[in-house]
């Protein structure tokens, strides 16, 4: 179990989803460096090695692996303080060429998954002094990416969430979404595989000429995450280099 005392979560129980890569894995491991007890939820436990935290496997989409899994955490954990909906999924292709299996699994993951988690948690969160909700979004949701229909549209449906959200938590709970635009993952590296046309192309639509990294994303989210947004609820942080104005 993580949790060291000191830094901006100690104290905090908090679920992570989608711990074992990518921005859940920044999120997670950045998470338990700031004190935090993590909670480590993916489908593939095996992959969570070298993370400090409490594993445990889950299916995001499926409504009883997502109730035990929970309740495991709670257990582990002595309560839930803090969730961070990262698990997701990223197919790519256009609208002729999305079969009606990917498009329902993209919102199955991407969608119903964050409104079971979240769900499935709440009585936990409502037991805490002060709870959050991290979702984490896109920048797909502000500036649309051709070829991303169902991604997109998942994106945009956890944007509108989080304020439904956090417009009928508040005051004890504070939910907020975190937007990033491209970031160096797996999903954008199998996206685009080659790594010059992917910088010549950050530095065409970014201001800052460059994708982010992981950990980028993780500290916007501890941010929202900890009591330095104490403020904070509702609102959509864009993390994307400047792409939705550049």
């Amino acid at each position: 179990m993580s949790g060291s005392g000191k830094g901006a979560l100690a104290g905090r129980r908090i679920v992570v989803t989608g711990a074992a890569s990518g921005i859940g894995r920044a999120t997670a491991q950045l998470f338990a460096e700031e004190g935090a007890q993590v909670a480590l939820l993916d489908r593939d436990v095996g992959k969570l090695d070298g993370l400090a935290g409490v594993p445990i496997e889950v299916d995001v989409a499926q409504e009883a692996s997502v109730s035990q899994a929970i309740e495991k955490t709670a257990a582990a954990l002595g309560g839930i303080d803090g969730l961070v909906n990262v698990a997701g999924i990223f197919p790519v292709a256009k609208l002729e060429n999305t079969s009606l299996q990917d498009w329902e699994r993209t919102i199955a993951v991407n969608l119903t998954g964050p409104f079971l988690v979240t769900r499935a948690a709440l009585p936990h969160l409502r037991r805490a002094e002060s709870a959050t909700i991290v979702n984490l979004g896109s920048g797909s949701a502000i500036l649309p990416y051709p070829e991303l229909s169902a991604y997109g549209a998942t994106k945009g449906g956890i944007a509108v969430l989080t304020k439904v959200w956090a417009a009928e938590l508040a005051p004890r709970i504070r939910v907020n979404v975190v937007c990033p635009g491209m970031t160096r993952t797996r999903m954008v590296s199998d996206w685009h595989p080659d790594p010059q046309a992917l910088s010549q192309k950050a530095k065409e639509v970014y201001a800052l000429q460059r994708i982010a990294e992981p950990e980028e994303i993780a500290r916007s989210i501890l941010f929202l995450t900890s009591e330095a947004s104490s403020f904070v609820t509702g609102a959509t942080l864009v993390v994307d280099g400047g792409r939705t104005f550049y």
